[in-house]
């Protein structure tokens, strides 16, 4: 059975900083393009970055370029979201995915959800004073 777990959530006031990871198991996330999405209360879901396992390019959403950054460690089967001076509008659920190697880009699998086969259930950040 796969399951991607998110964890690293919690409380943090604005201007921190935090580590989310995303722990796969029942897969090998060598073999997938890892996603990070998120959503805020009362919004809709919105993509915040995605890293490919072929080649290790990587895509950020506009609101989060340059604060966040994507990283992955196959050996331990693990991707993380390292996050940068925190607003108050990162507040959301962040949660990972993973769609197959070679399906397509890092840029339409983030921006369009395409072809992602395996969701986390998320992890909640609340970015408040």
């Amino acid at each position: 059975q796969v399951q991607l777990v998110e964890s690293g959530g919690g409380l943090v006031q604005p201007g921190g900083s935090l580590r989310l990871s995303c722990a796969a198991s029942g897969v090998t996330l060598d073999n997938y393009a890892i996603g990070w999405f998120r959503q805020a209360p009362g919004k809709e879901r919105e993509e915040v970055s995605c890293i490919s396992s072929s080649d290790g390019s990587t895509y950020y959403s506009d609101s989060v370029k340059g604060r966040f950054t994507i990283s992955r460690d196959n050996a331990k089967n693990t991707v993380y979201l390292q996050i940068h001076s925190m607003k108050p509008e990162d507040t959301a659920v962040y949660y990972c995915a993973a769609a197959p190697n070679g399906i397509t880009t890092v840029q339409v699998m983030c921006a369009h959800y395409y072809g992602i086969d395996y969701w986390g259930k998320g992890t909640l950040v609340t970015v408040s004073s």
